[in-house]
């Protein structure tokens, strides 16, 4: 699956977020190590959810754009 995320230089390295998840951000020193720990985040934030729609009923709708 592919995010869109936002890579910002900072004084201290790189920050980086997800507009599509909200809430889900990182940093890192490095621009690589931002985007390998917004990887691990990303993957955090959808287990999360999934853990929390555990015994629910969920279902798909379409959006054309």
């Amino acid at each position: 699956m592919l995010y869109n995320i936002v890579l910002k230089k900072t004084d201290e390295g790189f920050s980086v977020f997800c507009p599509g998840l909200p809430g889900c951000w990182s940093q890192g020193a490095t621009e690589e190590e931002a985007i390998e720990n917004i990887r691990d985040a990303i993957q955090e934030y959808l287990a999360a959810i999934a853990e929390s729609l555990r015994d629910t009923e969920v279902r798909q709708i379409e959006i054309a754009i």
